[in-house]
């Protein structure tokens, strides 16, 4: 059992869990808590953590995942170190960062009409995480970003998209001009939330391929961005509301193209 703040593997560990650069360097990311780790591909985890407190429970409720890996029970002082929440709960893993290209986003689409969310500069990683969870509810094939969004390895992203990081695909993309115009060639329909749009159920098709543009949470799209797509569309406020929550609009537009394929 590891006991030691200073352990060597207990530093690597830390330093990914409160570092972009190591992530991005080691090409892993920090999974916590019993419902992340269960369902984590086993196959893309390198190392798991477990408090000392938390082992009787973890391996009652995943002898045989754990069996398979490479573990380590350290103190619950040092997986306090280890643990990004307030309330550790008791068992971390390493897991080996994921890779899509716009070639996998498409695959599917000699089977289906693809549907898509596109988001320029989401800052917040509450905000990312639950957007990935939502798509993964509404049957989205993807999420794409600019590369000025948010990490999806932040450790907040990760506990915000409730397991859906690992079923979801997403690409990061430094000109979303051109996966626009690459997702329009492939015949899908794009659809930019603006506020100078029309009602997003005022007729349109979302049966057909298509992929809904948000942009950041007080800017709203780049008016650059909002013009390479098929059409702008609103999502109706009454009172004085100006703009929506970015995770609540893309919510509002996937499940309506959700609904759409449902009745059809």
């Amino acid at each position: 059992m590891i006991i030691s703040l200073h352990n060597k593997s207990v530093k690597e560990t830390a330093a990914l869990v409160a570092r972009k650069k190591e992530r991005d360097r080691r090409g892993l990311f920090v999974v916590e808590g019993m419902k992340m780790f269960g369902e984590a591909p086993a196959e893309r985890i390198s190392q798991v953590y477990l408090a000392e407190s938390a082992e009787k429970e973890a391996y009652a409720r995943y002898e045989e995942k754990l069996s398979g890996l490479p573990c380590e029970i350290v103190s619950d002082e040092v997986f306090g170190k280890l643990s990004d929440t307030v309330t550790p709960q008791g068992i971390l893993c390493l897991v080996r960062q994921f890779s899509y290209s716009m070639e996998d986003m498409l695959s599917g689409k000699e089977k289906k009409q693809l549907l898509f969310i596109i988001l320029e500069d989401i800052q917040d990683p509450g905000n990312l995480g639950t957007i990935f969870r939502t798509a993964e509810a509404a049957g989205a094939d993807g999420v794409i970003m600019s590369s000025r969004t948010a990490e999806i390895y932040n450790p907040k992203t990760i506990r915000s998209t409730m397991g859906s990081i690992y079923r979801v695909p997403f690409l990061y993309a430094e000109d979303l001009s051109s996966i626009i115009k690459k997702l329009r060639e492939q015949g899908v329909n794009v659809y930019a939330a603006h506020l100078q749009g029309g009602d997003y159920d005022g007729g349109q098709d979302y049966r057909k391929s298509t992929a809904f543009l948000i942009g950041n949470e007080a800017k709203g799209l780049r008016e650059e961005t909002a013009a390479c797509a098929d059409a702008l569309i609103r999502i109706p406020m009454e009172g004085q509301v100006e703009s929506l929550n970015a995770a609540v609009a893309s919510s509002i537009l996937l499940y309506e193209a959700h609904r759409q394929r449902k009745m059809s």
